[in-house]
C-alpha cells in the first residue's frame, strides 16, 4: 500500500499474483481515496491500518452474506500467509450448508430455522466436512445467468421440507435427501466430486488441504451480559441454525480485541445489525448519532437488506456529529428488545482515525462497488460497540492475555 501526501489515497494491491494467473505481468491494484466517506463530506480519515482483500463482489438477490464475508476473511488470510490471491466459491459453501440445515430441520421436526441466512462459523464447519472449491469450478449459476437470485429456490426448498415434517414421524423414506439434493442440483448445479485446477486434479477436500487453512484456527467472539464473561455460549439468533458457540468478552476488551487484530495484520469477519437509521452504505458510513432526528430515512429497500439499502438523508453523513455513548447495558437492552438484530455479515479490513477523534473501521461489503468507496464503508467505534452481533477471526490474532482468559 502507498499514501499520496495530502489526499491520503491508499493504493491497495487486491492480493498477490493470483494462482490462476501466475503469468500476469503486474499485480492487480485499485486506487481508492480512503480519506473521506463520499464526495463533499467533511469527514476526514487518516488510515492507520489497511489490509489486503480480494475484490468486492455482489451477493445479488441472496441472503448469503455470511458466506461472502467469511470467505472474504479466508481469502485475506491466504494473502496474509503469502499463499496468493484466491477466489473461493461462496455458492459451494451455501449449497453444502443447505444440506446440513435440512438434516437439522428434520431432526427438530420443523421447529428450527430453515432459511438462506447463516453465521460466520458455518464456513469452518462446512469446509471441514465438505472441503472447498474455487469460484471458477462452482459458480452456482445456470442457464446463462450472470447474477444470483435464490428467491424461487428457497421457496421450493422450504415447501419440500415443510411437506416432509408434516408426515408422521418415521414415514418418510431414505429418498428424501437425494430428492432434496436434486432440487439444489437443478438450481445451483451438481457439486464437483473431482476437478482440475491449474493442471492438477483435486477433490473439494484435497483442494482445501492444498491451500493450507486450518479451520480449527478460527474462533467467534461477542459481548453480552446475559451470559458469564469469558465463557462460551450458544448465541440466541435465528440464523445460528448449527447452534454453535461464541466466546464472551467485556465490551471494552471485545472492541480492543478487534483493533489489536487489525494492528497485527489480521482481518475480521463481522456480523451486525444494519437496519439502523445511521447505517448508510450509499454514504459510505455507519454511525450512531446522539440525536437521531438528524437523519431521515427515505423509502425502503428490503430485498435482503432489511432497510439497510434505503436512502438516508441528513447532514450527519457529511458533517461529523456527536454520537451516543455505548455501554454494555445499552447494548444488551437493544439485543433483548430485538432492536439489534442479526442482519448482515461483512468483512473488516482496516481502521482509521477521523480528524475530530475516534476510531472508524473500514468494512468490505458484498453489495457490489456502487458507492463512493467502491463497495467499502466506514463504521464508527460507537456503531461497532452498539450493533455488533459477533466477529470471527484467527485465534492467533487475539492477545495472549485475553486468549488465556478464554481458555484458548
Amino acid at each position: 500500500m502507498a499514501m499520496k501526501s495530502n489526499l491520503l489515497a491508499i493504493v491497495i494491491a487486491l492480493g498477490t499474483t493470483p494462482l490462476w494467473a501466475q503469468d500476469a505481468a503486474k499485480i492487480e491494484t485499485k486506487t481508492i481515496d480512503y480519506s473521506i466517506n463520499k464526495t463533499g463530506s467533511s469527514y476526514f480519515f487518516t488510515p492507520s491500518k489497511i489490509l489486503q482483500a480480494a475484490p468486492v463482489e455482489d451477493q445479488c438477490k441472496t441472503l448469503t452474506c455470511w458466506s461472502y464475508s467469511t470467505l472474504s476473511l479466508l481469502e485475506s488470510e491466504l494473502i496474509r500467509m503469502g499463499k496468493g490471491e484466491y477466489n473461493l466459491s461462496q455458492m459451494y459453501v451455501a449449497r453444502c450448508a443447505y444440506t446440513e440445515k435440512a438434516k437439522t430441520y428434520l431432526r427438530m421436526n420443523g421447529n428450527h430455522s430453515f432459511e438462506q441466512g447463516g453465521e460466520g462459523w458455518d464456513i469452518p464447519n462446512i469446509v471441514s466436512k465438505y472441503g472447498i472449491v474455487p469460484e471458477s469450478v462452482y459458480t452456482g449459476l445456470k442457464n446463462g445467468a450472470t447474477k444470483h437470485d435464490h428467491s424461487e429456490m428457497i421457496a421450493v426448498l422450504k415447501g419440500y421440507m415443510s411437506a416432509l415434517v408434516k408426515r408422521e414421524p418415521g414415514t418418510y423414506s431414505e429418498n428424501w435427501l437425494p430428492a432434496f439434493e436434486g432440487i439444489l442440483d437443478a438450481y445451483l448445479g451438481p457439486i464437483p466430486k473431482e476437478f482440475t485446477y491449474e493442471g492438477k486434479s483435486y477433490t473439494p477436500q484435497s483442494f482445501s488441504a492444498a491451500i493450507g487453512l486450518n479451520m480449527n484456527d478460527y474462533v467467534a467472539l461477542s459481548s453480552f451480559t446475559h451470559h458469564p464473561l469469558y465463557s462460551n455460549f450458544v448465541i440466541e439468533i435465528p440464523d445460528n441454525w448449527s447452534m454453535d458457540r461464541v466466546y464472551n468478552l467485556p465490551l471494552d476488551e471485545f472492541t480492543n480485541a478487534v483493533k489489536s487484530a487489525l494492528s497485527k495484520g489480521y482481518t475480521v469477519a463481522w456480523a451486525a445489525d444494519v437496519s439502523e437509521k445511521g447505517f448508510s452504505f450509499r454514504d459510505g458510513l455507519a454511525i450512531v448519532p446522539a440525536d437521531e432526528s438528524t437523519i431521515k430515512k427515505i423509502g425502503t429497500d428490503n430485498v435482503g437488506f432489511n432497510d439497510a439499502g434505503a436512502k438516508k438523508e441528513g447532514n450527519a453523513f457529511s458533517q461529523p456529529v456527536a454520537e451516543l455513548t455505548i455501554t454494555p447495558e445499552l447494548r444488551q437492552a437493544a439485543f433483548d428488545k430485538q432492536t439489534t438484530t442479526d442482519d448482515h455479515g461483512m468483512h473488516i479490513v482496516g481502521m482509521s482515525t477521523e480528524k475530530n477523534g475516534g476510531t472508524y473501521f473500514l468494512v468490505k461489503n458484498s453489495w457490489g462497488t456502487g458507492n463512493a468507496l467502491g463497495g467499502y464503508f466506514y463504521v464508527s467505534e460507537s456503531y461497532f460497540r452498539y450493533k455488533t452481533i459477533s466477529v470471527m477471526l484467527h485465534k492467533d490474532a487475539i492477545d495472549k492475555g485475553t486468549s488465556k482468559k478464554l481458555g484458548l
